[in-house]
This record gives C-alpha cells, sequence and structure tokens, in this order.
C-alpha cells in the first residue's frame, strides 16, 4: 500500500480543515466503562492463560495473506478515496504507523480492527456502499481508534474463540469455561465501541455525520425517511421505557452482540460531544502518549467508579432506580421485587401489603415464583 505499509503517511493533510490532535492519549476518549471492563477482563480466571496460549497460537501471518489474497488493499491505486480518509485519521490521531486497510466483498456493513502484532482494518463493500464521504471518515476515524487503544489484539482472540466456542460446543464442561471468556470479551468491546465512536468523531468533527452513519447501520440508506432527533427519541424510549422485566429482557438481549445497539450509541455519543470533556480536547486540553507511565491506575478505578455511580443516579431504567432504592435503604425488598416484575404500581402494593401482610395469594399466578430467578442474577 505505498506509504500506507511503510507509516510514513503524515505528510498529506487533510482534505478539509480540522484540528489534530499532537501526541494525543487513548485515554482522552476512552468511555470509563471500556477502562474498567477491560481490567474486569483481565482478572477473569483462566484469561493470562488463555491469552498467553492463543498470543503464539493465533496465526497471525496467515490472517494477513487471507486478506492480502482475498481481498482489496487499499492504497494510492485501490480505493484512494478511502487511503485518503485513512491516513487523515491517522494524522489527526497522530497515529505514526498507517495500518493497512482491505476492502473485502460482503453485503453487511461493517468495519474491524484486528491483528496481534500489528493492526489490519478491514471494511466491508457493504459499509462502503452505505455511507457518504463524511460518515466513512467517522468509520475510519473509528477504527484508527481502535487501533491506537490496542483494541485489535482482543477482538482478534474474541473472533478466534466465538468460532473456537461452536467447534467445542460437543465438549462437556469445555464449553463452558471458553463461553465465560467470550462473555467477558463481549462485554468489554461493546464498551470499546463507544470509546471509538468518541475517536470517530475527533476525526471527523461532525456529529451530524456521526449520526447519520449510525442510522443508515440501523436502517439502511433511507435518510428522506429518517430523523436525528426521532432516531435518539428511540434511545430515550428504549433506555427509560418498560417495566424490570423489560429491563431484564435487554440485559438478555444484548448478552450475545458484539456492538451496543445503535440508538444506545448515537445517545451516548451526542452526550459525549455536548460534555466539557470533548471541548476540552477541541480546545487542544488533552492527556498525552508521554504521560501514559505516569497514569495512575487507582485513579482509573475511581474515574470509572465515578462513571457507574454517576450512570446508576441519572438512569431511568427501571434496573436502576430499583438498584437506587436497596443502596437508600428502600424498605420491603420483596414486595418491590414482586411489584415491579408484575407491573403492580405503587398504590396496588401497598393495599396489598396494608390488607394482607406476608400473604401472597393476591400476587397473580407466578407473581411470586417467576420473576425470583432474574432478579437474583
Amino acid at each position: 500500500m505505498s506509504d500506507s505499509d511503510s507509516g510514513g503517511g503524515h505528510e498529506q493533510a487533510p482534505s478539509r480543515e480540522r484540528k489534530r490532535f499532537p501526541g494525543i492519549s487513548s485515554r482522552a476518549y476512552e468511555h470509563p466503562a471500556d477502562r474498567s471492563a477491560l481490567v474486569a477482563l483481565r482478572k477473569l480466571s483462566g484469561f493470562d492463560t488463555v491469552f498467553k496460549a492463543l498470543s503464539g497460537l493465533l496465526p497471525e501471518r496467515s490472517l494477513r495473506l487471507l486478506f492480502l489474497s482475498d481481498s482489496v488493499r487499499v492504497g494510492d491505486q485501490q480505493f484512494q478515496h478511502l487511503n485518503t480518509m485513512l491516513r487523515d485519521a491517522c494524522y489527526i490521531l497522530d497515529l505514526e504507523k498507517v495500518p493497512p486497510m482491505y476492502v473485502t466483498q460482503d453485503p453487511q456493513p461493517n468495519a474491524m480492527c484486528i491483528g496481534l502484532d500489528e493492526p489490519i482494518i478491514v471494511v466491508t463493500t457493504g459499509l462502503v456502499e452505505l455511507l457518504d464521504e463524511e460518515e466513512m471518515r467517522a468509520v475510519v476515524g473509528h477504527e484508527v481508534g481502535h487501533a491506537l487503544s490496542g483494541h485489535s489484539v482482543y477482538r482478534t482472540i474474541l473472533l478466534f474463540l466465538t468460532n473456537f466456542a461452536l467447534k467445542v460446543a460437543w465438549i462437556p464442561l469445555g464449553n463452558i469455561a471458553i463461553m465465560a471468556i467470550v462473555t467477558a470479551l463481549r462485554e468489554w468491546f461493546r464498551k470499546s465501541e463507544l470509546s471509538a465512536d468518541r475517536a470517530g468523531l475527533l476525526v471527523g468533527q461532525d456529529l451530524r455525520a456521526s449520526m447519520r452513519g449510525l442510522m443508515k447501520i440501523a436502517g439502511g440508506n433511507h435518510l428522506h425517511e429518517m430523523n436525528v432527533d426521532a432516531f435518539l427519541a428511540q434511545a430515550e424510549e428504549y433506555e427509560s421505557g418498560g417495566d424490570m422485566r423489560d429491563s431484564v429482557l435487554k440485559i438478555m438481549n444484548v448478552l450475545p452482540r458484539s456492538h451496543p445497539f445503535t440508538t444506545v450509541r448515537a445517545a451516548e455519543l451526542k452526550r459525549w460531544a455536548e460534555s466539557r470533556d470533548y471541548q476540552r480536547i477541541m480546545d487542544g486540553h488533552y492527556p498525552r502518549r508521554d504521560e501514559d507511565k505516569d497514569t495512575s491506575v487507582t485513579d482509573s478505578f475511581k474515574e470509572s467508579a465515578t462513571h457507574y455511580a454517576e450512570s446508576v443516579r441519572s438512569s431511568k431504567d427501571p434496573l436502576m432506580g430499583l438498584v437506587r432504592d436497596i443502596a437508600g435503604g428502600a424498605g420491603d425488598l420483596g414486595g418491590r421485587l414482586r411489584d415491579t416484575f408484575t407491573g403492580r404500581g405503587p398504590a396496588s402494593a401497598g393495599r396489598n401489603t396494608g390488607d394482607a401482610p406476608g400473604n401472597g395469594s393476591e400476587d397473580p399466578p407466578g407473581g411470586d415464583d417467576a420473576p425470583k430467578g432474574p432478579a437474583a442474577g
């Protein structure tokens, strides 16, 4: 890929005027949940052993040869517009070595950053055909953000273990250990997507384009039929609507996914774009890479804990409301669980408690028994 392979790609300035962030650390845009999930992943029993084993066994050279032989490598003579975007993104985020990028034939819109020794960016034809220039610029910046954060290593292991788990599903207990790691990897990767979305915004510096890209991934190339405000209203309805049963269903729905839901990603990105943290970065005040070695792990833990505490306080999700009540010492926990799962309001809960204390005879069928499993989990 000419200059891209050698890493000397910073001579070419962006195609339109945008701010550049020399020496920026990935800490500047990483979502606190991303960092805390990665810490939790590394502490998972058996993860270090699996990681060390796979680091030596995964066919890194084979992976590169596969894309080299069966995809189109982006460069000065192939997909020139993507090559320009890639070099722009690396210029803006000051990534010294421009990673190779490949376009692979797949109608499903997707992009990924993989590789153990060095990152490789892969985009599908479905994505290239779906997005316009500014939307695609945000996606390329998203993937360069993954590369700068070092996410490609864990993403590669996730892909390998997901496929491996299918092959050993017949082995008693063997698949359970693998799926525990896969589940933890997916939880981290969903959070890492929020970080990479922020990197994409720093590269594109066009929030509307980032929003449009997410809308297209969700609803296809029908922008004339879609509206950003209405799309964000869906996220609000998703996050706050329903009762406790819906909260549990949300958790169950997201567990098998590698990416967060697109409406949630859009809402998260918009919140960050309107925050003081984003404005400080745009003003040139951000953590530098040369300061990473002096970063306090304790401070990172505190930041993550503060983020989660604030998320619980501000969340409109019924489950988070219950967590707040428990933390605040709410009485009659059993009654609260029963009422939230069965959809009975506070008024009816009060009448039942007063009329028949300790008597579950007035509960709907299955009201006491069915919810206890999910609630405890």
